[in-house]
């Protein structure tokens, strides 16, 4: 499934989400303007090397500490599908948390989430050599907060059936349980595989980081989902 948009109005300008969606953007052009090799260095300079941060391997030429790639492998995409995907679920769901929040709890609330997620990661592969780069983790903890927040609100989903393509609006609580389902059982099936791909474990530490943190950052005149009447 994926989601196109919510039907969830903000009462503010989403000004953080544009910021986070805008540094991410101009880290991927540059990624895409260095070309091959040199992208692939650039994705070694700002990503996070888990055995670097343990302390398990040394590795040497970066200009950044390893505490310090904990935050700037946030901003940094391997690929267009990469970025495209994660910018689409900020966009969607990052607003109304921002909303619920504000401005300066967002900004603290998505660096905490995106942090959660990349320990997450590491504690399933602490020697691992392979770069973590990416909004996931970050954007995982923001789905979190949105499915407690809004359950009930309903998103545009596009969902495709073989050669055809169904749009339905489907209830938030569905859309993103979904979601956080297919994270944990691709983890657990892949977690003894130390090869490149999908950092499930950080997907599913942010997103478990975000439903325990929002309780802490939203406003207090922001209820829970549970709590609302259901005017989706």
């Amino acid at each position: 499934m994926i989601p196109l948009r919510d039907n969830l109005p903000t009462r503010h300008a989403p000004v953080v989400t544009l910021l986070f969606i805008g540094i991410n953007a101009y880290a991927f052009l540059k990624l895409f303007w260095l070309g091959s090799y040199a992208g692939q260095r650039y994705l070694l300079y700002y990503g996070l090397i888990p055995c670097s941060l343990t302390g398990s391997c040394q590795v040497t030429g970066r200009a950044f500490t390893p505490e310090v790639t904990l935050l700037t492998s946030m901003f940094v995409h391997a690929g267009f599908f990469h970025f495209a995907g994660n910018m689409l679920y900020l966009w969607i769901f990052g607003n109304n948390v921002e909303d619920a929040v504000g401005k300066v709890r967002f900004v603290v609330f998505y660096l905490l989430c995106g942090l959660a997620a990349a320990y997450a990661q590491i504690l399933t592969g602490p020697a691992s050599r392979i770069p973590m780069v990416g909004a996931s983790g970050a954007v995982s903890g923001v789905l979190g907060a949105y499915l407690l927040l809004f359950p009930h609100a309903r998103v545009l989903t596009l969902i495709p059936l073989g050669f055809f393509i169904h749009m339905a609006e489907i209830r938030a609580v569905f859309v993103l349980g979904f979601w956080i389902v297919i994270q944990v059982l691709n983890g657990f099936l892949t977690f003894s595989y130390e090869g490149g791909g999908v950092a499930w474990f950080a997907h599913i530490g942010g997103f478990a980081a975000g439903c325990l943190l929002i309780g802490i950052f939203k406003k207090r005149t922001v209820p829970w989902g549970w709590q609302r009447h259901r005017p989706f």
